[in-house]
């Protein structure tokens, strides 16, 4: 899955909105406190689990998820959230915010940020109840995620600080990985914002998939689909975004080892753009014994060699 660009008055409107919580915060220093941003934000945040059907009763009681009206009969409601796929919710009308409490805790910052940044969208109220593709056209929930994933990251990573502390560094893994520690989030998160954000105008690619060894790769890898996520700076998108991700991740394949975890290796290289001209990339692949994080940098032009082709 590839992620969403946004125009550029919707970024400038967010930044707008984000801008002000930090002021009200008093510009505060990295790793951000979630608490202090919902208190700023008068919200209030509780727990549901799909594995506690009572649980799921005193949350769900009185609400209508994706235009159902949820009972208090708990197969019902356990299998409409289940069905649902719900990892968090935010209810405008409440202002407040529901987290899946079987996930596991490193997920419940980015959630929680995630539905923060709901509420700090103003056009958000009212078009949406939960974190489903079946309270809104497709197309409309993808764009609406895709703000409110933006909108997180800015409050996460601090808006320009994150950019600033990125790009006074040569980009690597390992500055992902410092930069992960220093804002208090995953790197998987560290390395979406890096891509997006601290590209300077650099073609940049970032890939999390599964191991990509085939001894390491899990029963239900799909070999047409082998990409969780394909993050791509603008200029990347602009000059190479017709590269398929399949031949992206057999371009890492090429170098990757076996290794359960840490390193998996690292290669130069050669990619095509769009008007079929080469280009040679630093790549490198780091396995952090859940996904595997790719990072791929343009280096400079390339005249020579066997590209991977658009």
């Amino acid at each position: 899955m590839r992620n969403v660009s946004l125009g550029y008055r919707t970024v400038a409107d967010i930044d707008g909105q984000i801008a002000k919580v930090l002021r009200g915060l008093g510009n505060p220093e990295p790793p951000i406190d979630l608490r202090v941003v919902r208190d700023l934000l008068k919200l209030d945040r509780g727990y549901y689990s799909t594995t506690d059907d009572s649980l799921l009763r005193e949350t769900f009681s009185r609400m209508k998820v994706a235009g159902l009206q949820v009972l208090l009969r708990p197969t019902i409601l356990g299998d409409a959230v289940r069905s649902l796929s719900l990892k968090a919710l935010y209810l405008p009308d409440q202002k407040r915010i529901l987290l899946d409490q079987d996930l596991p805790p490193l997920k419940h910052r980015w959630n929680e940020a995630h539905e923060i940044g709901h509420d700090i969208i103003p056009w958000h109220a009212g078009m949406m109840l939960g974190d489903t593709e079946q309270t809104l056209t497709p197309a409309c929930h993808e764009i609406m995620e895709a703000e409110a994933n933006y909108a997180a990251g800015q409050i996460l990573f601090l808006a320009d600080r994150f950019v600033a502390e990125a790009t006074a560094s040569a980009p690597s893994l390992a500055l992902v990985r410092n930069l992960s520690k220093g804002f208090g989030n995953t790197m998987t998160s560290t390395l979406w914002r890096f891509v997006e954000q601290a590209h300077g105008g650099r073609p940049i690619v970032a890939l999390v998939t599964g191991h990509p060894h085939p001894a390491r790769r899990k029963a239900d890898f799909d070999a047409a689909k082998p990409c969780r996520y394909c993050v791509e700076s603008f200029p990347f998108r602009e000059s190479f975004g017709s590269l398929k991700e399949t031949d992206l991740f057999a371009a890492i394949v090429g170098y990757c080892g076996s290794q359960s975890g840490g390193s998996l290796g690292q290669s130069e290289i050669i990619l095509l753009d769009r008007n079929g001209d080469s280009h040679l990339f630093g790549f490198e692949t780091f396995f952090n014994r859940h996904e595997a994080l790719t990072l791929g940098l343009w280096l400079k032009p390339h005249n020579r060699g066997t590209a991977v082709q658009s």
